[in-house]
């Protein structure tokens, strides 16, 4: 320990690296690039994470989307083949049969950007997707409401013919400078007060297409578009404490009872898990961590190797000094802390130095992202975290401890009168 405080303990270590600096500078970059390597890639898996959530921001993970298919099994004397739908009152039986359910949002929907022309204002046409919902589908999907409102329950109750429009909408069916909300627009035929605009968040699907998307309540669109009490598909959420993947088996159950489903049929109900994807992209990402500090650390290994072999050297080079300091009473363990320090001190130095460039490099780039707009980007605020700083900084004294323990020994092995007669 007093070594470590020692003045010329410090002294003599610089004058040994400095005596030949070009050596030890090639020799500090392969650590110093092992560590930029590991600092890199571990910002550039945290930049893709950010992207990718944020295109789930504001959406309710914990959620599964259930439509009806064909039966592809005969049960109770009902064929195979066989088509079935939704009702109304399914949902209500849902929500009672299953416990830790949050939202259970009957859906319906007409029309689609690739479909014909079914909305029209005045001389203007558009092919938009409409959906007919309950208000609980904000909270289920990402979205800013920018002016008016969204559908309440009153709406629902009323059955009132109003819709609220993506800015896709807006800009296909107004003019820069018209009025949006109090208007009216045709959907088959059908008029519709529009009493609210949304903007879309995220970067899943198509960014684009999802601002050309239209709500109304979903009994006005049942009475509008005589869907009697059909529902085309259901958005489910669980709530906080439950997993939405374990509790669907449950909600397939209740809907096989009622609609008359062989029980081991499971190609009846049809279900995307974005709970369950959601997860599997968590799980994606745990793996780029893994391969990034194994790559990084191998990278790393690399540059301590060439530290090992250099003190090697420099050991060999200061074989009669050895010997003399010897003679003259030093203990091994003293010569083998020196070697140790010499090790470690040149290690932390170009591990630092690593750390500052990854830094620089990462701050150019986050600096750059700063001047344009990431909303819909899949690669935003690349960075580590101080436990990533820490993490790197044990890797280095660890390192340094292990690329000077064979030189460490090679010294402490060395015989006095042996080294003196070294020429």
């Amino acid at each position: 320990m007093s070594k470590l405080f020692s003045r010329d303990s410090w002294a003599e270590i610089i004058e040994a690296l400095s005596s030949n600096w070009f050596r030890t500078v090639l020799t500090a970059f392969g650590v110093l690039w092992g560590i930029f390597i590991l600092v890199i890639l571990l910002a550039a898996g945290n930049g893709l994470e950010n992207g990718i959530k944020q295109g789930f921001s504001g959406m309710a993970t914990n959620s599964m989307f259930m439509w009806s298919q064909t039966a592809s099994q005969p049960y109770k004397g009902l064929p195979k083949g066989r088509r079935y739908n939704f009702k109304t009152d399914d949902v209500p039986a849902i929500k009672q049969s299953v416990q830790g359910l949050r939202f259970v949002s009957p859906r319906n929907q007409l029309g689609g950007f690739r479909g014909s022309n079914n909305v029209v204002r005045g001389l203007q046409t558009g092919a938009f997707n409409v959906y007919g919902d309950y208000p609980e589908i904000i909270q289920q999907q990402p979205m800013d409401i920018t002016s008016g409102r969204f559908i309440n329950y009153s709406d629902i109750n009323e059955k009132r013919k109003i819709a609220i429009i993506g800015s896709g909408v807006q800009s296909a069916l107004y003019g820069p400078k018209e009025e949006v909300i109090g208007s009216y627009i045709k959907i088959n035929g059908v008029n519709f007060m529009v009493v609210g605009t949304y903007k879309k968040k995220g970067n899943n699907g198509d960014p684009e297409e999802m601002q050309k998307e239209i709500y109304v309540p979903f009994t006005a669109f049942s009475q509008a578009f005589n869907m009697g009490d059909i529902v085309g598909w259901m958005a489910i959420t669980a709530q906080d404490d439950y997993s939405i993947t374990e509790l669907k088996s449950q909600i397939f159950d209740v809907i096989k009872t009622r609609h008359t489903i062989n029980p081991n049929d499971d190609r009846a109900v049809g279900n995307f898990d974005l709970y369950e994807e959601y997860s599997k992209i968590n799980g994606l990402f745990t793996a780029l961590n893994f391969v990034a500090y194994f790559v990084g650390i191998l990278v790393l290994l690399s540059g301590i190797i060439g530290i090992s072999n250099i003190m090697l050297i420099v050991v060999k080079e200061r074989t009669k000094e050895i010997g003399i300091r010897r003679a003259l009473g030093a203990t091994p363990w003293g010569i083998r802390a020196q070697i140790l320090l010499e090790s470690i001190f040149l290690t932390i130095v170009s591990g630092m130095a690593g750390i500052i460039l990854a830094t620089a490099v990462l701050w150019l780039v986050n600096y750059q992202l700063s001047t344009m707009d990431t909303s819909e980007m899949m690669f935003i605020n690349p960075s580590v975290n101080i436990g990533v700083v820490f993490i790197a900084l044990t890797i280095l004294i660890v390192s340094g401890l292990l690329a000077g323990l064979i030189p460490a020994q090679n010294a402490i092995k060395i015989k006095p009168v042996e080294a003196l007669r070294t020429e």
